[in-house]
């Protein structure tokens, strides 16, 4: 049953981030492998979104729960891009004609790649799916944002990137296992303005250990000083298996307030809030946004720990958060030979109701709404009959519904991880529920 949407607000604000829905602890091992090219086939294969998944980074910090691994060897790194070549030549071969429109490379960390192997990734890239003129966005971090590897990111043209500092005071960052001194975080700032990058994004976390709402004003403050394009203002979770998660502490009463008292400071100094994480200059177009809320193209996940998406198959290698978990699945990954790539084993299908779930969740927790019309052009349906807990939301001013879409109001937005997880279906929670995290 659903809840109501006072049992709803009664668990907190903060219950899951939901960046895509389902979420990976809902997939499983397929009962039948799907070939690749089966997949794919009646998918409309234009203008897909192509994602580039690099699992290693300098270190772990206490909060993380991405699939990656500090500290990998330059042997295990070379191994890793030789299947990803295996992977690509399949991949392009069962995509016969597939064209793409957007490239993100993320991770871990990829800049975690020495210059040399970050141009082989883009070679690579370029030679199988043809992306030297795509918009593109790549994570980096301080210790690996040094001139030389930016000056590839610059000259395959790359638009956006994404660094995480998390917080501008040491003492913070330290509580989370993250050894990182200013100097190194000014001068990684420095050096991605320095090579003309056109887009940076920093993202901060609130809910930190010792935090404090005039130190997290001064974070904010501080990250104004090299102009970002956009923010990502990320809630301190604590998951399964990260450093965090082990010690058994939560921050749940500060978040919220943090929250709004970083809102507010970027509304006041020229941004704008398209999510609950995401502020962007209010001088740039919306559709310079790097987040993939598209709720019906398709994406192609490469690498060990990417996700893929078509209309009724969601699929990706196995996931793990602990460090042996994402270990072995890396090392089963760098030993697959070619004809291994062609085979789906791990994933889940997509019901029409799933489908339609994954639609209206995804509308709604953007600052663009959910627009009826559209969902009705096509479901057939209308979205309000379908999920009418969704009637709830303008009752209670969560949400206002005007010229038909169905649009968050910040009091609705702050509240995007409560409502997310509410409208996940029974069989998706309890997948999730069920996970055995490893």
């Amino acid at each position: 049953m659903t809840a109501t949407l006072p049992e709803l607000l009664s668990g907190g604000p903060y219950q899951s981030y939901t960046y895509g829905y389902p979420h990976k602890t809902a997939y499983r091992p397929l009962t039948e492998p799907v070939p690749l090219r089966d997949a794919w086939a009646a998918e409309n294969r234009q203008n897909l979104f192509l994602y580039l998944h690099i699992p290693f980074c300098e270190m772990r910090c206490g909060f993380c729960n991405l699939f990656t691994v500090a500290n990998a060897p330059v042997s295990l790194e070379r191994a890793y891009l030789d299947a990803l070549e295996r992977q690509m030549e399949v991949v392009r071969d069962a995509l016969d004609g597939a064209t793409f429109s957007r490239l993100a490379i993320g991770g871990g960390t990829p800049t975690y790649l020495e210059a040399g192997e970050l141009e082989r990734v883009f070679n690579l890239l370029d030679t199988h799916f043809g992306v030297a003129q795509l918009p593109a966005s790549v994570e980096t971090s301080p210790a690996t944002a040094t001139p030389e590897r930016l000056r590839v990111l610059a000259e395959r043209g790359v638009s956006r990137v994404s660094i995480g500092i998390q917080s501008f005071l040491e003492s913070e960052v330290r509580g989370v296992g993250r050894a990182q001194s200013n100097a190194e975080v000014f001068a990684a700032l420095d050096n991605i303005r320095a090579a003309r990058l056109p887009g940076l994004n920093i993202d901060l976390i609130y809910g930190l250990a010792h935090q404090t709402p005039q130190t997290w004003l001064e974070s904010l403050e501080t990250a104004l000083t090299w102009t970002p394009e956009e923010l990502f203002l990320y809630p301190l979770y604590v998951r399964p298996l990260t450093g965090i998660g082990r010690l058994g502490r939560t921050w749940d009463d500060e978040r919220l307030e943090l929250y709004r008292l970083g809102r507010d400071f970027l509304l006041s100094r020229g941004y704008v809030q398209t999510s609950m994480r995401r502020f962007q200059k209010a001088s740039l177009p919306l559709e310079s946004e790097p987040e993939y809320t598209c709720q019906l193209d398709g994406m192609v996940g490469l690498g060990c720990g990417a996700r893929s998406y078509t209309r009724h198959l969601h699929y990706s290698s196995e996931y793990a958060v602990g460090r042996v978990g994402v270990r072995e699945i890396i090392q089963d990954f760098v030993e697959q030979p070619a004809g291994a790539f062609g085979q789906i084993t791990h994933g889940i299908h997509l019901s029409e109701n799933e489908r339609q779930r994954r639609y209206a969740l995804q509308s709604l927790l953007h600052i663009s709404g959910l627009n009826l019309s559209a969902y009705r052009q096509e479901f057939g349906s209308d979205a309000l009959t379908d999920f009418p807990q969704l009637a709830m939301l303008p009752e209670t001013d969560l949400a206002h519904l005007q010229t038909g879409i169905l649009t968050l109001t910040p009091a609705g937005l702050e509240q995007s991880d409560a409502l997310g997880p509410w409208l996940y279906s029974p069989a998706v929670r309890r997948l999730s529920e069920e996970y055995e995290w490893s």
